[in-house]
């Protein structure tokens, strides 16, 4: 028999922009428990794209994090000793989670400065439909294009 599941911790949101998806962004930057490092990262982060395109950055972080957001994805299903990779919608949670590790594994990967101009660089290309986070969500609808005649297994 499976066990409970713990419940949801309810998050505050963040204190500089009252947003609740900043902080949760801010708590996946974040290693080791230290927060006081990730928020500033993420706060310089938000500073380059305000003043790299003029605009207001937290709508910046907004439409990038929408923009890396996948719709489909495909989930590996085992039926009579075949394994089918069957295209599942993605719930919003999952969605938004997917978004900040790619957004955050490929600003990583970057080459650059500080951490935040690598970030700010990733939100900004992210926002323009571009980039390896926007590569990475849309090998991610290909796959499940590819395989939407396994469906029917959902």
């Amino acid at each position: 028999m499976r066990r409970r599941r713990p419940e949801k911790r309810q998050i505050l949101p963040d204190p500089v922009y009252g947003d609740l998806m900043v902080q949760k962004f801010i708590n996946n930057l974040m290693s080791r428990g230290k927060k006081g490092v990730a928020e500033s990262i993420f706060y310089g982060a938000m500073e380059v794209v305000g003043s790299k395109t003029k605009g207001d950055p937290v709508e910046m972080f907004h439409k990038a994090m929408d923009n890396v957001k996948p719709l489909i994805e495909v989930k590996s299903r085992r039926i009579g000793g075949a394994t089918y990779q069957v295209p599942i919608h993605v719930p919003e949670h999952r969605s938004y989670a997917l978004a900040t590790r790619w957004i955050l594994s490929f600003a990583k990967s970057r080459r650059g400065r500080s951490m935040a101009e690598k970030l700010a660089a990733e939100f900004i290309d992210a926002a323009n439909n571009e980039g390896g986070s926007i590569k990475k969500k849309d090998d991610t609808h290909r796959m499940a294009e590819a395989n939407k005649a396994f469906a029917h297994y959902r």
